[in-house]
């Protein structure tokens, strides 16, 4: 990919990604052996996340994905969300690992917490490859974390801006 001036600070690098994501894979393989976890996507983001991750598992496992819209400005979440995509499968009694990009607010995680809890999965668990701790509006602790990132506008590895970067093997703060 060409070099691009709004491109600014890496916050992760690739050598980075790669070793904490083999790191989560064999955590989440360790904590869901013999159990055949259904890993719940939420598009689009958290696609590249969601596939090295599973090839980093040593455990059988399903997928889905959701897409969802989150009302608001571009940049702060109000916390009302519009499933756009929705499971294409009953949840009730499997455990379900939500695979989620970024945690920003954490609003719209925390509805779909809401949500997936009332169709009674047996366990229900978040695998976020990133966070912002300083934005955080609601009490969230995801069961698997890769990295906490300060408080910039992050594209790279699924991370987009108007649909672009999201093919940067690393996370970099967009400066434009």
């Amino acid at each position: 990919m060409e070099p691009d001036d709004a491109i600014g600070e890496v916050l992760v690098t690739e050598e980075d990604l790669q070793r904490r994501v083999a790191e989560l894979g064999a955590e989440v393989s360790r904590d869901y052996q013999g159990r055949a976890p259904l890993l719940v996507a939420i598009l689009k983001g958290a696609v590249p996340f969601l596939a090295d991750l599973m090839r980093q598992m040593t455990i059988d496992c399903e997928l889905d994905f959701m897409a969802v819209s989150s009302y608001g400005s571009s940049t702060d979440s109000s916390g009302v969300v519009r499933i756009l995509k929705d499971l294409d499968a009953p949840i009730e009694g499997r455990h379900v690992l939500i695979v989620e990009d970024i945690i920003d607010s954490g609003l719209t995680l925390q509805y779909l917490m809401r949500n997936l809890r009332a169709r009674s999965p047996a366990s229900l668990e978040v695998c976020a490859l990133l966070t912002k701790p300083e934005r955080l509006r609601v009490e969230l602790s995801p069961r698997y974390l890769g990295f906490e990132i300060p408080n910039r506008f992050a594209v790279g590895y699924g991370l987009d801006h108007a649909q672009h970067y999201r093919n940067l093997n690393y996370v970099a703060a967009l400066d434009a």
